[in-house]
């Protein structure tokens, strides 16, 4: 497959670097390693330890702590290119939170905090590879969470339930939301939620912290579980940022995440078109390929458009990520993260019907990306909930929720 539009893409000079050096990183793990590692739920140690010895999960960390210094545009560059690799959305959803789940402990952590934790992320020494929010009451809704911290002395003691927790079981620490004051005592309900830094280990053999694995049938490698925390106590110096604050601690890294959240899904697509593309070409039905069907052909060639608007766009969106308007980063975000996952599912869909009954076969992969595709368009918010922060903001409409 020629792509005429690879190298008019506007990169920088340091994304063409660190695409170039992700890539070769990821040109270790073949189609095989990440079929075998889906198949039987593992999580990818050996591609995590490859990207931490060259320092990439520190790829958004200062340089005082030993990481990379850069910013999103970079971190968009390097998410996009290990999904193309042949990792597909959850290989990279393996790294993804390692990079993302620092940044408050960068911007409103303790100097304390931040001078013992962050070099040791930066080697991949320590992996905060977790962050506890989602409820089973609350979904979307993250205000209306009900895990509570009271603060004892100089301890908080933390009791709820999350849902959804990711990597906990591949991780050293997590950063834990919870209500520090109840709902119904704070003037909004985006006040009175509260981050924290969390030993795991810890909290495990203490019998504070229980798991429970959730079965699901998309991202093997990375395993989600039920948390219920039961009196765990938490060290007052591992409270993140103020007090009260940790909703909005949250929202100030949320649209870049989301941007990487894109690249994740337009490097997703445009691997399940290059599978589609190829087995189009080499398979022969009725004495032809079936790629010479326009049946064949046009969805896979709508598809490779999409993409590549999704792509440009979200590059594009990448580099307005320092605007002092929020709002205006919100709509580059939100918009990137919805063109991306549509088109990302657009592009599996169409390289699954170009395989024909071959497309539901684990050796063909193409099955996998069609899973994850469809993953994308719920995390790490759904497609209605960008399109209602587009209604409301960019085009001005009542607010519908």
């Amino acid at each position: 497959m020629v792509n005429y539009f690879a190298n008019e893409l506007a990169l920088t000079p340091t994304q063409r670097a660190v695409r170039d050096e992700v890539r070769e990183v990821c040109s270790r793990f073949d189609d095989a390693y990440w079929r075998e590692y889906d198949a039987e739920g593992e999580y990818p140690y050996e591609f995590v330890d490859a990207l931490a010895a060259e320092g990439w999960l520190g790829v958004l960390l200062p340089e005082a702590y030993g990481g990379k210094g850069y910013g999103t545009e970079e971190a968009v560059a390097m998410m996009h290119e290990i999904a193309a690799s042949g990792a597909g959305f959850s290989g990279a959803q393996s790294v993804h939170a390692a990079i993302y789940n620092s940044a408050p402990l960068v911007k409103y952590g303790s100097d304390d905090l931040k001078e013992e934790l962050l070099p040791r992320v930066a080697d991949g020494d320590a992996w905060i590879q977790c962050f506890s929010l989602t409820e089973p009451e609350a979904g979307s809704d993250s205000t209306a969470m009900t895990t509570e911290a009271v603060r004892d002395r100089d301890e908080y003691v933390v009791n709820g339930e999350k849902l959804w927790t990711s990597r906990i079981d591949v991780s050293d620490y997590l950063v834990l939301a919870a209500r520090t004051t109840p709902r119904d005592e704070v003037e909004k309900k985006t006040q009175g939620v509260s981050l924290f830094l969390v030993d795991i280990e810890r909290g495990v053999e203490e019998g504070s912290i229980l798991l429970e694995e959730i079965e699901k049938t998309v991202s093997g490698v990375v395993s989600s579980f039920r948390v219920t925390y039961d009196d765990l106590r938490i060290p007052a110096e591992n409270l993140i940022g103020e007090e009260g604050r940790g909703f909005y601690h949250v929202l100030d890294g949320l649209n870049e995440e989301r941007l990487v959240i894109a690249a994740e899904a337009v490097g997703l697509g445009e691997l399940a078109l290059e599978k589609g593309v190829a087995y189009a070409g080499d398979r022969e039905v009725f004495g032809r390929p079936v790629g010479q069907n326009q049946g064949v052909q046009h969805p896979l060639a709508a598809a490779f458009a999409r993409v590549q608007a999704a792509k440009q766009f979200t590059f594009d969106a990448a580099t307005h990520t320092g605007d002092e308007d929020r709002k205006a980063v919100g709509a580059w975000a939100n918009t990137a993260k919805y063109l991306a996952a549509e088109a990302a599912f657009d592009a599996a869909d169409a390289a699954v019907q170009a395989h024909g009954g071959r497309g539901v076969a684990r050796e063909y992969d193409v099955e996998r990306y069609f899973r994850e595709a469809r993953l994308t368009r719920l995390v790490p918010i759904t497609q209605e909930l960008a399109l209602n922060y587009l209604g409301e903001n960019v085009l001005e409409l009542p607010r519908s929720y």
